[in-house]
């Protein structure tokens, strides 16, 4: 059976028929758009729709992009990722000043399928995300290789990063790896993974606030008893040597496997203000699991620790959590925003 929100003439955003690349919420609704196109990509596989009866195809068409091809798990066969060309039209190319800053390519990374025969990899993803070893897998290997290869061919200046929960975890490894080269990708992520515990849902600020606290003093703690923090200058800090690749990070306070970004780079602001800056610093390159694991000696990737991001949360009234972890809230025009940049200096 067909689910409506898969029919892009019915819940996709018909109002953009002409795309502006420099208006914040035009990024928005077409890189969420491509995200997922590359969910109905998989759906039309498993449910065998081909030709006319596919379903993905109108999910880029309508914004002049081309399918150039999509990124297959050689485990199960599921579609994972797809790349994408914008290919203006010619009566599209007349506004050239709207095409100004368009990319060129977007990669597009989906998040996990419940349903169907991708959910079991999908799902031995996620607790790879969970264990901060999602570097590891052959998912992600084929996904950093993927965009290596784009930038191979076709330079970084043109190429856009863009994914969705799990999705958005392989396009901040992907972005990650490509920044540690120097290449600094634009990048636009939503509802990326923060796993930790769901300290931004407590009410009391105060309390909040100390918990957060507690919980820089242990790992700032924890980081210099394992001797993992060596003075070394900032210039050769892989952590800081990240800061200037800055994506944008779309966040939903009522959903609770992203909400956490929300606090992590405002308690660092607020570490700063009370002069406890040197403690956040240090306790925000690492967490407590991956102090951990990496003491266990198992290699460990936290991907959600950012030294810099322009964090977008969606403060709009959310049904569920359903609703607030889905992609299709991200090209709804009416959304209450704040945006926030932060850069780590």
């Amino acid at each position: 059976m067909v689910s409506e929100r898969e029919i892009f003439g019915l819940v996709g955003p018909l109002n953009l028929t002409s795309v502006d690349w420099k208006n914040t919420y035009h990024q928005r609704s077409v890189t969420a758009c491509l995200v997922q196109a590359v969910y109905v990509l998989e759906r039309d596989r498993q449910a065998s729709r081909q030709g006319s009866q596919a379903l993905a195809p109108a999910w880029w068409e309508f914004f002049h992009f081309q399918l150039v091809r999509t990124l297959v798990d050689n485990a199960d066969s599921s579609i994972f990722g797809a790349i994408y060309e914008l290919n203006p039209s010619t009566s599209y190319c007349d506004h050239a000043a709207q095409l100004h800053g368009a990319p060129r390519y977007v990669i597009a990374f989906r998040g996990t399928i419940t349903k169907g025969d991708s959910f079991s990899e999908d799902l031995k993803l996620d607790i790879e995300v969970i264990r901060n070893g999602l570097h590891l897998t052959s998912r992600s290997e084929y996904a950093v290789q993927a965009v290596r290869n784009m930038i191979s061919s076709s330079g970084d200046m043109n190429i856009w990063l863009t994914g969705h929960s799990l999705g958005s975890s392989m396009a901040l490894l992907a972005g990650k790896n490509m920044a540690k080269t120097g290449i600094f990708l634009e990048a636009f992520l939503f509802n990326p993974p923060f796993l930790s515990a769901p300290i931004e849902r407590i009410k009391d600020k105060k309390l909040k606030h100390g918990i957060r606290i507690a919980g820089s003093l242990i790992t700032a703690g924890l980081t210099i008893a394992m001797k993992r923090h060596q003075h070394q200058p900032r210039s050769e800090n892989p952590f800081f040597a990240l800061s200037p690749w800055v994506p944008y990070l779309f966040v939903n306070p009522g959903d609770h496997i992203c909400s956490e970004y929300i606090g992590y780079f405002e308690h660092r602001k607020k570490m700063e203000e009370i002069g406890a800056g040197g403690i956040e610093r240090l306790a925000t390159q690492t967490s407590v699991t991956d102090l951990f694991f990496n003491a266990a000696g198992r290699e460990s990737e936290p991907l959600h620790l950012l030294p810099s991001a322009n964090l977008v949360v969606n403060r709009s009234r959310c049904e569920d959590f359903k609703q607030a972890h889905g992609i299709h809230q991200w090209w709804n025009p009416d959304l209450q925003l704040e945006s926030k940049l932060y850069h780590y200096r």
